[in-house]
């Protein structure tokens, strides 16, 4: 998957209170979670009524 840098954050007892990570590494575990959720929402809705193109491009416009 990806190399996970990440810096322990502690309290004054040395507990592990918080974790810090670069940016890159956030935006990489954002996209993982979107297309996750996204896929999830794709199967979940696979049984949904389809539309033919002409219906679809109907729908579609009355959105705008």
């Amino acid at each position: 998957m990806f190399d996970l840098k990440k810096k322990y954050i502690v309290d004054e007892e040395n507990k592990k209170v918080a974790v810090q990570i670069d940016i890159g590494t956030f935006t990489q575990i954002e996209e993982i979670l979107e297309n996750y959720g996204l896929a999830k929402l794709i199967t979940e809705n696979s049984d949904d009524e389809t539309l033919s193109v002409k219906e679809a491009k109907s729908l579609y416009n009355s959105l705008n």
